[in-house]
């Protein structure tokens, strides 16, 4: 170590006591290599370097030491308690260290053999509230630094050895509930809005310094093209956030996709004078609302955008990952509504998927935003929130129908938040996406003169209560869709797929499951202490492969329990299981 790096070193220990955000703050993690852009772009099948492993959000790992035949023999390897408080976080894992943020703000590094603690990180938020609600889904990791963004709005850079605070740097009033990618040296985050648009968009720091590169709005500001969709004057309180899981980014084309949620406030009326046809049915329409963004990760400008639904009226998020696979265009009109006939069969595609809050499994060519194959997931329904898609131009037109047009009217809509936030994972070899759902819709009444507004989750109407919930495996070239471990639990939490042949999964009844990759069968199932939220990782320290789920609250569990009151799934129970074979 250099003279210079020595003193800079000694300088933030020393800054890091006067501010107190670790504990302790000199027990370091030991044999850290740093993280190179060649290891983002091919990680070591040992790590686990970002929210979804991969930047393609494949959610895959090449492991294979735990598999379909000795799977029955997984026990827990270790248990380590957590704070109570939210918790929606995925761990990174990098030369055997598990990096994760804990209840309360908190950000720890774990010894990932045994949990033991190396170092925390405690964000001294000047709201308390802030800490116990923090939402935080993904941290990230670049060179020797770790990458927080906090529930104040802040973006926070660690030193990944020992926990000490590199660089802050303020965005806006931001919840910051996404997490972030790092891309060629750039620190990308999204999050929830602030107050008004100009608090609403994805942006780039300079990994190193936290210097501000782009910021994309996504709320269409007036110079931008899409302005002209929200039908406004003046759009400066409209609000449209990245809340929920960070983009993907393509290498090859370097290319981020990102999504943003639906328009704010929820209700056209609300956003338009009164008025429910202030904007268009069809899109475009308040852009850059519920659209896959395109964007260059250097500069921040839009490449193409594609709008899945316009105008939104029901606070149905397209927010969430964008998995990007290369498929063969062979949709089959059994199991897909909406088929682009100009498209040649056969031909291949690299393909930008993803699966929407309320119901929709989208395809697009990731070159241009080509609208290849969609259909309603995880069933059609007469109220199913888009009424057509004009196939040969990919223009989506919302269900009129279920439009608020007066204030006190009431609908069923479906689906709503069927698969939520918590990831899905893709499966090269067998083209196959895994995701979990919830049959469920939301029952919304407006307010208005003498009825008081409100809304709450059910089961869509007709459908079988034993069947709420499951999981779907679902081929992106064909669109074939296998529904396995259907019954009642909902699920909070993430996928994950295996080289082994397993899919694990866990969800709110405490059962954390692997099942085979082909046929869906259940291989093993463990019982944890509580609800399973978000997280499922896989990893391997000296040649032994683990497997990582955590357990606890999260603000859809009352929700979701309120469907299944009879599971009573308990709200704290907040810990780490990792799972091992003996």
């Amino acid at each position: 170590m250099t003279d210079r790096a020595s003193l800079a070193l000694r300088i933030s220990l020393i800054a890091a006591l006067f501010a107190g955000p670790t504990l302790p703050v000199f027990a370091q993690a030991r044999n850290f290599t740093p993280v190179t852009d060649e290891m983002l772009r091919n990680p070591s099948p040992n790590d686990w370097l970002m929210y979804s492993r991969t930047y393609d959000a494949f959610r895959d790992s090449p492991l294979a030491q735990i598999n379909r035949h000795n799977v029955k023999d997984l026990r827990i390897a270790w248990v380590r308690g957590l704070a109570e408080g939210t918790t929606e976080t995925i761990p990174l894992v990098h030369d055997g260290v598990m990096y994760l943020i804990a209840p309360g703000g908190f950000v720890d590094a774990l010894d990932a053999t045994n949990g033991d603690l190396i170092w925390e990180y405690k964000r001294p938020f000047k709201n308390p509230q802030l800490a116990s609600a923090e939402r935080t889904k993904a941290l990230a990791i670049y060179k020797d630094m770790l990458y927080f963004t906090s529930a104040d709005g802040y973006v926070v850079a660690l030193d990944a050895r020992t926990g000490v605070v590199r660089w802050e740097t303020f965005k806006t009033e931001t919840q910051n509930t996404s997490g972030a990618l790092v891309v060629d040296g750039k620190v990308i985050s999204g999050g929830t809005c602030g107050r008004g648009s100009d608090t609403c968009f994805i942006e780039a720091d300079n990994a190193d310094t936290g210097e501000k590169i782009w910021r994309f709005y996504t709320v269409a500001h007036p110079a931008d093209p899409g302005f002209a969709s929200w039908h406004l004057d003046d759009n400066s309180q409209m609000m449209a956030s990245t809340w929920g899981l960070p983009g993907s980014f393509d290498p090859a084309r370097n290319v981020l996709y990102w999504g943003v949620a639906n328009p704010m406030p929820d209700q056209r009326m609300l956003r338009h004078k009164g008025d429910p046809d202030g904007t268009g049915r069809s899109s475009p329409a308040d852009l850059y609302s519920n659209c896959t963004l395109a964007l260059d990760p250097a500069t921040g400008k839009l490449i193409w955008y594609y709008q899945h639904l316009p105008g939104d009226d029901w606070d149905t998020d397209h927010t969430h990952e964008r998995t990007l696979a290369r498929v063969a265009f062979n949709p089959n009109p059994k199991f897909v509504k909406w088929i682009n006939p100009t498209v040649r069969r056969g031909s291949m595609h690299d393909v930008a998927a993803m699966v929407a809050e309320g119901g929709s499994v989208f395809v697009l060519d990731r070159d241009n935003g080509q609208f290849l194959w969609a259909t309603p997931f995880p069933y059609d329904d007469p109220n199913y929130i888009l009424s057509n898609i004009d196939v040969t131009t990919g223009q989506t037109t919302l269900n009129w129908d279920l439009v608020f047009k007066h204030p006190g009217d009431h609908h069923v809509l479906c689906y709503w938040n069927t698969r939520s936030y918590w990831p899905t994972a893709y499966h090269a070899a067998t083209q196959s996406l895994f995701v979990p759902y919830i049959d469920n819709c939301r029952d919304l009444t407006t307010n208005g003169p003498g009825v008081k507004g409100g809304w709450k989750v059910i089961p869509r109407p007709g459908s079988d209560p034993n069947a709420l919930t499951g999981l779907a495996r679902i081929n992106l070239s064909t669109g074939e869709t296998l529904h396995f471990d259907i019954g009642r639990a909902p699920s909070n939490g993430a996928m994950l797929t295996t080289a082994g042949g397993l899919v694990f999964h866990g969800d709110m009844s405490r059962r954390f499951r692997a099942f085979d990759i082909n046929s869906g069968q259940k291989l093993w199932e463990g019982i944890v202490g509580g609800n399973v939220s978000v997280s499922t990782i896989t990893y391997a320290v000296n040649g032994k492969q683990y497997i990582c789920v955590m357990t606890g609250y999260n603000p859809k569990v009352p929700e979701l329990s309120a469907e299944v009151p009879d599971m009573r799934t308990p709200n704290t129970s907040n810990a780490i299981y990792v799972f091992a074979l003996p």
